[in-house]
């Protein structure tokens, strides 16, 4: 059976990042909706993961989802999305979040890295993220991309048929 939500919560990203802490350890944070999941995600993952010992994924829920994307998603509900996620072996963990950003997560978390991919710039990152982010003191990063492969263009493709 797959987890339940409670397996993904702030409350257990919370508990290991103090691990992370008391064991010297980096935490590493990273975000995003991994709808249809597809090898970009993959990508971006793996890289994001070697900025430090521990990768931690905020996943956006369903309803954070719809808000961003509209009518129709996400495709995948957020527990298979966060099951998915969890069960890659360059991240050590998954937290589902209700909002459009990951501000006040970034607060609670306090990462030491925080990563996100290329098409994002320091310029056009969510403010209120990078203002947390700022205030926390943690390091932002950027990992490439592998283009022409989005969750978008799998749904389009899929409908083309």
């Amino acid at each position: 059976m797959i987890n339940e939500e409670s397996d993904y919560s702030i409350v257990k990203a919370h508990e290991a990042r103090k691990a992370a802490m008391l064991n010297s350890k980096t935490f590493v944070l990273t975000n995003g909706c991994f709808d249809i999941m597809h090898a970009g995600h993959a990508y971006s993952l793996k890289k994001a993961a070697e900025y430090g010992d521990y990768l931690w994924v905020g996943l956006n829920s369903d309803s954070s989802i719809q808000k961003l994307k509209g009518a129709g998603r996400p495709i995948v509900s957020e527990i298979n999305r966060a099951y998915l996620v969890a069960s890659l072996r360059v991240v050590s963990g998954v937290f589902i979040f209700n909002k459009e950003n990951l501000s006040e997560e970034i607060e609670i978390l306090k990462p030491d890295a925080y990563v996100k991919s290329a098409d994002y710039s320091l310029d056009s990152i969510n403010s209120d993220e990078k203002r947390a982010l700022n205030k926390v003191g943690s390091k932002i990063n950027f990992v490439p991309l592998i283009q022409q492969l989005s969750s978008s263009s799998i749904i389009t493709k899929i409908k083309d048929l």
